[in-house]
């Protein structure tokens, strides 16, 4: 890091301690997420990291980006999730909307007053996007949606949706992207998800019913929706994957921190070889983790994404997360498998992180058609 780096992770990490930890294990327990430390993450002016200066953007890299989301989960998942989500909407503005879209919405994303989110899933398009039923029928100055959208993060919190709609006929190329503002008629959302993790962030189903979106909230032309997704995959995969790096980044400290204080058969238990040997992969498998990641956001800040990377960078640091917060679990043995310590709370956080942002599953075959490429332009 350099010194802009260390001061600004610093302050953030003291603002973290002060006003996020001290909630957690009563808002996990109650599913409560608070926008006044959303706001408060905008006040302090990471909740718009990338984007420009002239719509209240910070204009930093997407390495400082990395160490932002970073530092946001060693305190909570699910907060690093929400500006996560959010930025990769103001990215999506960014790139592909109108100067009056931008100028319309970006604002109040980047200064954290309001929240973005990203539907593109529904109940039988998860990981075969380009499947998606929700249509947008083109009437008079706009069009029209109906259908639903389903584990969508932040929703009903969140004030601006990117929506991807069938306008064509099947597969991508029949797919639009729109911007559909909360509180519009025909706009509505279902039951907030109980699920194992990420319990201050709301996952709601978004529900389309005769709902009109005006033709100068579309994004790019009929049939370039999928365009529109697949070019957030990039960065939402670097931040799921910095996000990552944070959860085990804290589920290793605490593991250590525990190691060093809980004594068995006369000695802390951390001077077990054992226990040395599970530690020292721990914290080995969370830097490999944060190189990539880092080497991912490198690429992003150069202006030719490397698509491979990116894949690798989330593949690896989520299933590093998910491996480490379970290690954790088992180092702290009974109390860390209740909620008096944090590492079950990130282990249930670690879980979905292998699956939002493509499934690991599908981040091997994207790795996978990279490979075949670059093997088969050198044969």
């Amino acid at each position: 890091m350099n010194d802009f780096q260390k001061e600004l992770i610093l302050n953030l990490r003291k603002f973290c301690h002060n006003s996020i930890e001290p909630h957690m294990e009563h808002d996990d327990a109650e599913g409560k997420f608070r926008m006044d430390i959303f706001r408060g993450l905008g006040d302090y002016g990471v909740t718009g990291v990338t984007l420009p200066e002239e719509f209240g953007g910070a204009n930093l890299s997407y390495l400082d980006y990395s160490y932002v989301l970073e530092e946001i989960a060693c305190a909570s998942v699910p907060y690093a999730v929400t500006v996560s989500v959010s930025g990769m909407v103001q990215s999506i503005l960014m790139d592909f909307g109108t100067r009056a879209l931008q100028e319309q919405y970006l604002p109040a994303l980047t200064s954290g007053h309001e929240i973005g989110a990203f539907a593109l899933s529904e109940s039988h398009s998860g990981s075969d996007a380009a499947n998606l039923k929700t249509t947008a029928k083109k009437v008079p100055g706009g069009y029209v949606i109906n259908g639903t959208k389903m584990w969508i993060t932040s929703g009903g919190i969140a004030k601006t949706y990117i929506v991807m709609a069938r306008t064509g006929g099947e597969g991508a190329k029949g797919v639009s992207a729109f911007v559909v503002r909360d509180g519009v008629p025909g706009f509505s959302f279902g039951k907030a998800e109980k699920k194992m993790g990420w319990k201050t962030s709301p996952t709601r189903e978004l529900i389309f019913e005769n709902c009109f979106v005006p033709d100068e909230n579309r994004l790019l032309e009929e049939g370039q929706g999928f365009k529109v997704a697949m070019g957030g995959l990039d960065r939402g995969r670097v931040a799921i994957g910095a996000i990552g790096v944070g959860c085990a980044q804290r589920a290793l400290h605490e593991s250590i921190k525990y190691a060093l204080t809980r004594q068995q058969f006369k000695q802390a238990i951390f001077d077990f070889q054992g226990l040395q040997f599970m530690l020292s992969d721990m914290a080995t498998e969370t830097e490999a983790s944060r190189l990539l990641v880092q080497a991912a956001a490198h690429s992003l800040d150069s202006g030719s994404p490397n698509s491979k990377l990116c894949s690798m960078a989330k593949l690896k640091a989520t299933d590093t997360a998910m491996r480490v917060t379970t290690d954790a679990v088992q180092v702290l043995g009974g109390v860390g498998y209740t909620a008096e310590y944090p590492v079950e709370r990130f282990m249930r956080d670690a879980k979905v992180l292998q699956i939002v942002e493509g499934t690991n599953q599908i981040q091997r075959v994207v790795i996978a058609r990279h490979l075949k490429k670059e093997y088969e332009h050198h044969a």
